[in-house]
């Protein structure tokens, strides 16, 4: 039973970091533009949205560009954002290894 107890304190560390990296996460900022900075985004590491800028000349474009501009900006975003928390959470779990899972 000394292998479970060893688990278990393992499993609670592997959780506070956790909670630590998303902390971590949601306090980091990623900025992010499109069209040439027409299109800016900004985003934290935990991928919430937290503001969009558009410039009011590019607002005079065919506004199928303008759609796609945002769009591709907003896409831009949540993927990095998504492959930061992805990396992080591989950081730390990497550490942690249960016997006979791997």
């Amino acid at each position: 039973m000394a292998g479970v107890g060893k688990l278990l304190k393992q499993a609670q560390k592997m959780q506070r970091q956790i909670e630590e990296m998303q902390k971590a996460l949601e306090a980091r900022e990623l900025d992010f533009s499109s069209g040439g900075g027409a299109v800016r985004v900004k985003i934290n590491g935990a991928g919430k949205f937290l503001s969009l800028q558009l410039d009011a000349e590019f607002l005079k474009e065919d506004g199928k560009v303008v759609a796609e501009t945002i769009l591709a900006a907003v896409q831009e975003a949540s993927t990095k954002a998504k492959e930061l928390n992805d990396a992080e959470m591989q950081r730390i779990s990497s550490a942690f290894q249960m016997p006979g899972m791997f």
